[in-house]
């Protein structure tokens, strides 16, 4: 299968309270260093021809805003919790500059999350200026949006089930404590990884700072970029420092090329 090329623009890199967190002190929160200021976690994912986005964050307007992005042709949704959601009303001025409605992509359990959260917009009656949407409800049955070949895999957000994404020989994952023997066959053969690794204490849901590097090492992926960081796991310089070769922290606003 023929891949495009990809370049890869991290929206934002922070837990479900972004960072700084409000009503925080700590020096994390409290740094002038840019790379530690994190927006939600969410990806924009670009072909010569195709614009997706992952995820529609509490801070999805002001992502775009801020690459000054004025294309977008789909949403992939990887689990229904509202820090990756809570954003989508703010499709409505794709609708209305590239008028036509969004197509938009989740599994069954966030397709259900949505139409709830979102009663208005999949109402039989529409106030007028609702976002414009097409809901596809996608399995792990691998699909195309306009030259972009995608193959979606389920990892465990403790007891939820969580899409993540493979693109060619790059693969996002976000909000995972365990990835099955099957799903981690889908991930092998990756150059590139975007994982998350939220603290360096155990979570009931999310891997560790440790437990993110040994997958890395486990699936031999040679590049990984860790994601949906809080401010529990220290400043980004100081950590970044102590990671093993070909492996990062993932900062808002990096862009990388695959």
């Amino acid at each position: 299968m023929q891949f495009p090329q990809l370049k890869i623009t991290f929206l934002g890199t922070g837990t479900s309270t972004g960072i700084p967190m409000i009503g925080c002190t700590c020096a994390v929160c409290t740094s002038t260093n840019a790379k530690d200021k994190r927006l939600r976690s969410s990806v924009l994912i670009e072909s010569p021809t195709t614009t997706i986005v992952i995820d529609t964050t509490p801070d999805f307007r002001y992502q775009m805003l801020r690459i000054h992005n004025i294309k977008l042709d789909a949403v992939l949704f990887t689990h229904p919790h509202k820090d990756h959601i809570a954003g989508l009303d703010d499709v409505r001025a794709y609708n209305f500059f590239q008028q036509k409605p969004m197509d938009v992509y989740a599994n069954a359990l966030t397709a259900e999350a949505l139409k709830h959260e979102f009663a208005y917009v999949f109402a039989d009656k529409k106030y007028p200026g609702v976002p414009e949407i097409n809901l596809y409800t996608i399995d792990e049955t691998a699909f195309t949006i306009g030259d972009i070949p995608i193959q979606p895999f389920t990892v465990w957000h403790h007891k939820m089930p969580v899409f993540g994404f493979r693109f060619g020989k790059f693969t996002y994952i976000t909000d995972a404590n365990k990835i099955e023997d099957q799903a981690k066959e889908k991930i092998k053969g990756s150059d590139t990884i975007v994982l998350n690794a939220l603290r360096n204490e155990q979570h009931i849901s999310h891997f560790t700072l440790n437990e993110a590097i040994a997958l890395v090492h486990e699936l031999q992926i040679p590049n990984a970029y860790f994601t949906h960081i809080s401010h529990q796991l220290g400043k980004h310089d100081d950590v970044e420092k102590k990671l093993p070769p070909g492996i990062h922290l993932g900062y808002d606003g990096l862009q990388l090329t695959i």
